[in-house]
């Protein structure tokens, strides 16, 4: 949405004061592997399987895909996802800009079957039992028995000395027999295989004197690593993407356990279709060579959508393609663009993401271009027409990362641009439409914002959070005016989503969306109420507020399953409610501040097509002329999607 749609209707109303017209505006075990032996890691299975219609909409962002969709932290069911991504990526007036994440307005769904991740015993085949690194001299048996007075245990650094203490004090203080002595050794090899460093052992060097009484005894320990990854079966993708994401798990000594939250993470990750591995002996004891196999999904998505989410005062109705390669060079990167209109407005998007280390830190560049123009009647006959352009540049960095949780922060900086003006077609030249915060019809802001993701899902709910912190500055000429709203403005804004399993493919979707102030907001920044992805049964963006809550609970009920297209159609029963203050109403008059409604809708997911019909029946009542579906409560949405 363009800013027209917004900010020129805030002011129609004061410029229709003066003319003749007389109307309102609408609106997420061996410690030696001996030569020839083979440790076989089978295809990973995760909580969230890769790609289908279902798991596209798992929040994360972390979105476990195979047709990649961007990742991301609070996920749009597929029959909206795409559209709403361009609003949010295009800085729309209703929904500000918040780099890649889960999405804050629409519930995710779960898959039908959720797997749970497979015990080691699964992906490790019937492992040899774990014998110790055999040195070349063996210690020299005796006969009889010797008394140890403590055990000296060298080379390890994962355990400290007391825990080392711990699982060798039976054989300490005591005459012990020379199979008791090799126990002892056992016992710390024993410790290392526990905690999942199967690749490890300990051993009793030779040329030791043991003495009958009051002997202290060596330990060695021999901590296994990998000597190299071998990565085979990528075409496109650089096969550096997966070894370096598994060598950042694989450090000495080597932790299946940590190989193994690799590998599923791997899978989880959009670019990769399936992922297996071998560990098998390498050329020097306590090393092995790690085999991995992986094949790439389809990277390359067409998408076409139709949807009625516009204001209508632009025109309600929109048609958008968007293209998608989600690995452009070989490095993971990913480049979408997008073209979308109504009948007063075009919208090209285009956004780069960059993967920058091995612990899927990305750098997003993301630039907008709107033209758009007022056809709703009676304020066509104004000829308000308006650009807007946004750039950003966005670093987001996962801090904690595991199949079932993510923690990320990130930062944006954006810079965003809009004109309005108007009557040039009725006087011969354009005026400036000053709207709240404008200065001759433009509007220039620069804006830092820092943000935190947070998502932990299991195979029957997802939990997912996001805060963000926005401050408009004053630079590179952004708008600063005497008194408020202008460039210069700091808020917060917090989201929350909550996905129940109840049963195959009936969910409960809980969410709510806040967003604070310090001042009066410029209507690029402030909050919309109203429309399918906030308050259903009212026409789109009826209320842009400074300060705002929302809160949505829906429930998915699957009523027809057509396998062959691995489609679903569920109903869904919803209860929406927002509340706002310190704004305007752009639909009509005398807006109430509280919006809510109740309703049933319908929902499509299958392999390709997706589609969303939803009506709302307004609780609280406004004043409005019922001249769009929207504002008769009735919302839909149909998107394609072709992988290639």
């Amino acid at each position: 949405m363009i800013l027209v749609e917004v900010e020129a209707l805030s002011v129609a109303n004061s410029v229709l004061a003066q003319t003749t017209v007389d109307t309102t505006t609408p609106e997420a075990q061996s410690t030696q592997i001996q030569p020839g032996e083979i440790l076989e890691l089978d295809a990973i299975s995760v909580p969230f399987p890769p790609a289908s219609v279902n798991t596209a909409e798992l929040l994360q962002p972390i979105e476990a895909a195979q047709n990649p969709p961007p990742p991301q932290p609070l996920q749009l069911p597929p029959d909206i996802e795409r559209q709403q991504r361009r609003r949010n990526q295009n800085n729309s007036p209703v929904v500000p800009y918040i780099p890649p994440r889960p999405d804050e307005n629409n519930p995710p769904t779960l898959p039908e079957n959720i797997p749970p991740i497979p015990p080691p015993e699964q992906l490790f085949p019937s492992p040899v039992p774990p014998t110790p690194t055999t040195p070349e001299v063996v210690p020299n048996q005796f006969s009889g028995s010797i008394r140890v007075d403590r055990f000296n245990v060298v080379g390890s650094t994962v355990f400290s000395p007391q825990e080392l203490a711990e699982v060798t004090k039976d054989f300490v203080n005591k005459s012990i027999t020379f199979a008791q002595l090799l126990q002892a050794s056992e016992a710390v090899t024993k410790l290392y295989r526990d905690k999942g460093y199967i690749t490890s052992g300990a051993f009793i060097p030779a040329n030791q004197t043991f003495r009958s009484r009051g002997s202290t005894i060596t330990i060695q320990v021999v901590e296994g690593g990998l000597e190299s990854i071998q990565v085979s079966g990528l075409k496109r993708l650089n096969p550096n993407y997966v070894r370096s994401r598994l060598a950042v798990a694989t450090g000495k000594p080597l932790n299946v356990n940590k190989l193994l939250r690799a590998l599923q993470l791997l899978q989880l990750n959009p670019l990769i279709k399936n992922i297996s591995a071998e560990l098998a002996a390498g050329a020097n004891a306590g090393n092995s060579i790690l085999v991995v196999r992986a094949s790439e999904t389809k990277t390359f998505t067409a998408e076409i959508s139709l949807d009625n989410n516009r204001s209508p005062s632009i025109g309600s109705f929109q048609r958008q393609i968007q293209l998608n390669q989600a690995n452009l060079s070989g490095l993971g990167d990913n480049l979408n663009v997008a073209y979308a209109n109504t009948d007063g407005s075009n919208d090209v998007e285009a956004s780069y993401t960059l993967p920058i280390n091995a612990y899927n830190g990305t750098l997003q560049f993301s630039y907008n271009y709107t033209n758009s123009r007022v056809i709703e009647e009676p304020f066509d006959i104004l000829d308000i027409q308006g650009t807007s352009q946004d750039f950003s540049i966005t670093l987001r960095q996962p801090i904690v990362q595991t199949p079932n949780e993510e923690f990320a922060l990130g930062v944006t900086a954006s810079r965003r641009e809009s004109d309005v003006g108007f009557l040039e077609s009725v006087i011969g030249r354009r005026l400036p439409f000053d709207s709240p915060g404008a200065r001759d019809g433009e509007t220039r802001l620069s804006i830092l914002r820092f943000f935190q993701d947070w998502t932990k899902r299991n195979s029957r709910q997802v939990l997912a959070a996001r805060s963000q912190f926005s401050f408009g500055i004053d630079a590179f000429d952004a708008t600063i005016n005497s008194n408020a709203p202008d460039g210069q403005f700091f808020s917060w804004r917090g989201q929350g989503q909550w996905v129940r399993l109840l049963a195959p493919d009936t969910l409960l979707l809980v969410r709510a969306d806040a967003q604070l102030s310090d001042r009066a907001l410029v209507p690029l920044e402030q909050f919309g109420l109203g429309g399918q992805r906030t308050v259903r049964g009212y026409r789109q963006d009826l209320l842009l507020v400074d300060k705002a809550f929302l809160a949505s609970i829906e429930l998915r009920y699957p009523i027809l399953r057509v396998p062959q297209v691995g489609g679903v159609l569920q109903l869904t029963p919803f209860v929406d409610f927002g509340t706002g203050s310190g704004g305007t109403s752009t639909g009509v008059a005398d807006a109430p501040n509280n919006l809510a409604s109740t309703g049933l809708g319908l929902l499509w997911q299958s392999n390709r097509v997706n589609a969303r019909f939803d009506w709302g029946i307004p609780l609280v009542s406004v004043d409005s002329r019922n001249n769009s579906l929207q504002e008769d409560g009735l919302y839909f949405s149909v998107v394609y999607t072709q992988p290639f």
